[in-house]
């Protein structure tokens, strides 16, 4: 039988069959042995075959196969070294949703979490939310952020999840879509999908006065279907983003700016660092690449954990 993963807690997996009926399902132990290293051999998203149990009035089930994957997003595992954790599988957008103010989101961790859509050719959407918490000079300056991204092809939306506002044009982006939505904890991801559908009951939390940041309400990646083929992935917070499996020489061709000049400057393998007729320099000197941007770019080379 053929399901879809909407739930994963690392050791058991919420399936939905094309009957529409939900199974709990384990893991046939040698799958757990196969493909790449990462903490989750199963993710939310995939596709799988597995073998229906009936037990009393509850379904359960055994996967015995894991499908062929469009696509993933993967972040560094927390708990094991040189190991990666998969977000979720065969979406077709991923949105992040970022905020200003209570908690603060960075914007290395913005331009890690693109490289890393970049990398699997995943289309990214920026979420600012918590506009309602912003002063005049709060929204100038996160205009300011937003031109940066929307300068290099990144679509940026504007919302309070608090407020409603902006809420209706978010939806419409999700629409016959498999979305990823991720953040760190507290910017307000399930309380928008709370908000789009309030019988799913994402639990929230309140923010940590001591260190302004949020506290993890989402334990383990879950999808929803929001409406016919519409269906949105809730991420549990992510502090913070390490590459995986990234060489030094390719980690530029994840960001637009830079990959426009691909194969034009004076050496092949060059890192634009400090290599002599090196394009992107010129670039960056004549204002045509942010300097933020390329900021975030040195700290990826200076990563250990680009490494293999």
């Amino acid at each position: 039988m053929e399901g879809l993963v909407f739930k994963s807690t690392g050791s058991w997996y919420k399936v939905k069959a094309k009957n529409g009926q939900n199974y709990q399902c384990r893991i046939r132990g040698k799958l757990k042995l196969s493909g790449a290293k990462t903490t989750n051999p199963i993710a939310v998203g995939d596709r799988v075959n597995f073998e229906p149990e009936m037990n009393g009035d509850d379904f359960w089930g055994i996967i015995t196969k894991i499908h062929q994957r469009t696509n993933y997003i993967i972040r560094k595992s927390v708990h094991k070294r040189g190991h990666g954790h998969i977000l979720a599988a065969n979406i077709d957008q991923a949105m992040l949703m970022v905020t200003r103010t209570y908690p603060r989101t960075s914007q290395g961790f913005i331009d890690r979490f693109l490289v890393n859509t970049e990398s699997f050719r995943i289309p990214a959407i920026l979420v600012f939310n918590k506009i309602d918490l912003l002063d005049e000079d709060g929204l100038h300056i996160q205009r300011q952020l937003a031109n940066v991204y929307q300068s290099i092809g990144y679509e940026c939306l504007f919302i309070s999840a608090l407020k409603n506002k902006g809420v209706d044009n978010f939806n419409r982006h999700l629409q016959k879509k498999v979305t990823l939505l991720a953040g760190h904890s507290g910017v307000g991801k399930s309380s928008l999908i709370n908000l789009l559908s309030p019988e799913i009951g994402q639990k929230v939390k309140e923010i940590s006065d001591f260190s302004l940041k949020g506290k993890h309400a989402t334990t383990f990646a879950e999808m929803f279907e929001l409406e016919a083929n519409t269906y949105i992935i809730d991420t549990p917070g992510i502090k913070e983003l390490g590459m995986i499996d990234m060489e030094d020489w390719e980690i530029s061709h994840y960001f637009p700016e830079m990959r426009q000049y691909l194969g034009e400057c004076k050496f092949n393998n060059c890192l634009h660092v400090n290599e002599p007729g090196c394009v992107v320099l010129n670039a960056l000197a004549s204002g045509v690449i942010y300097e933020s941007r390329y900021m975030s770019y040195l700290s990826m080379l200076e990563d250990e954990d680009n490494r293999r």
